[in-house]
């Protein structure tokens, strides 16, 4: 596995632990320690988690908008903890092409979630990418 797959699963999972255990935040340092991420995969780690404290507003915003037929709260947290990881890699990243952070956000899907969690996770990412797309100002 690579290190930024490595990298987003474990941002994954931090999220996902901290959901479980009502917000309350594990020191980084012991999580990676348990998780034996490497220190490049931390590193790309504390970027994402940081982009989603920064962001998280927005984020779980934009998730809201675009799942609009699934409540937040009742979303799996593995799907919502995936959704938000890519959210923020897609809104906030420009080194990271959008159908790279989409296709990453499947495979995790697919690795933790359902069956059925794969597509749900492109459909809602997609669209935030078009959106996305939409919004951004043209260049040249």
């Amino acid at each position: 596995m690579g290190v930024r797959r490595d990298a987003r699963e474990a941002a994954v999972q931090y999220l996902y632990q901290r959901d479980i255990h009502g917000g309350a935040d594990q020191p980084l340092g012991e999580f990676y320690a348990m998780r034996g991420l490497s220190p490049s995969g931390r590193r790309f780690c504390d970027e994402l988690l940081e982009g989603w404290t920064k962001h998280n507003a927005e984020i779980d915003d934009a998730i809201r908008r675009t799942a609009q037929n699934f409540e937040f709260h009742r979303l799996s947290t593995v799907d919502r903890n995936i959704l938000r990881i890519a959210c923020h890699e897609i809104l906030h990243r420009a080194d990271i092409p959008a159908p790279v952070a989409i296709n990453e956000a499947i495979e995790i899907a697919k690795k933790y979630s359902t069956p059925d969690s794969g597509a749900f996770v492109n459909g809602v990412l997609d669209s935030i990418r078009k959106k996305h797309a939409g919004d951004a100002p043209a260049s040249g």
